[in-house]
């Protein structure tokens, strides 16, 4: 029994230090996985507002190395029947007449550093229009564009490297506003059924949705966000007791709403 006991010690010390190990292999692990870039665009959705054809978009870098970033842009086509497509973007001559385009389209963004491109708006607006921006790292190449020669895009993969580094992209939504902007919101306050119906030309969101079980109760569900885009309708059912509070925003018009159930 006294070396049963002993040797039951010995496994159960043996499983600790296995613990110990894995825990430390993993931190080892996070910790070279910041030994590179770590690139933030900030918000994931931005907007255009009509009288603008402009935007200044900043990525901050919180990695340990210098961030080469390549930005892609897709038009999002959103179809009746609530699909949707990226597609390319029209160009004529090599360069894009139609849509969203970013200057410059490649930044090289220092470690604790932030970058800026500016979104530019070249096109059609007598609609509302959308598109997918992302914000890609990479290890340079020659055909980049980045401006490096071989050997310093050598010593760059080099960094990387000596660390297990993982290149995180980003993609965020872009949503340009008509020029002429009609808000038409029409909302329906029924015994069983809260509804708006966006009867406008332009996206109306509803933010910070809270549905909880009292006014003033903490036992509420996940906070969300929705856009509605022209011509949908954004629903929910009330339940009896509950209370629903949301603030809807209008291009640059926003009000808090609240609901009872």
């Amino acid at each position: 029994m006294h070396w049963l006991f002993i040797t039951r010690m010995l496994n159960s010390e043996n499983l600790k230090m296995k613990h110990v190990y894995s825990i430390i292999g993993l931190l080892l692990i996070s910790l070279n996985a910041l030994a590179g870039p770590n690139i933030s665009p900030g918000t994931v959705y931005d907007y255009m507002d009509a009288d603008k054809s402009t935007y200044l978009k900043r990525i901050f870098n919180g990695g340990s190395s210098t961030a080469f970033v390549r930005i892609k842009i897709l038009e999002i086509i959103y179809k009746p029947d609530g699909t949707s497509e990226e597609v390319p973007l029209k160009a004529q001559g090599g360069s894009v007449r139609d849509g969203l385009m970013a200057s410059p389209a490649r930044l090289i963004i220092p470690a604790n550093s932030t970058q800026g491109s500016r979104l530019l708006f070249m096109g059609n607006r007598d609609h509302e229009r959308y598109f997918r921006v992302r914000f890609i790292p990479v290890v340079p190449e020659k055909e980049d564009e980045f401006a490096l020669n071989q050997e310093q895009a050598e010593d760059y993969k080099k960094t990387l490297s000596a660390g297990v580094s993982v290149l995180a992209g980003y993609g965020t939504i872009f949503m340009v506003r008509p020029k002429n902007i009609r808000i038409d919101t029409r909302i329906d306050d029924t015994k069983n059924q809260y509804s708006i119906k966006n009867n406008g030309n332009t996206v109306v969101l509803v933010d910070e949705f809270k549905d909880c079980a009292t006014k003033d109760s903490q036992d509420c569900k996940p906070v969300t966000k929705t856009h509605i885009l022209p011509g949908r309708i954004f629903q929910f059912n009330k339940e009896p007791g509950r209370h629903y509070r949301f603030t809807l925003i209008e291009a640059n018009k926003q009000k808090i709403i609240e609901v009872k159930g």
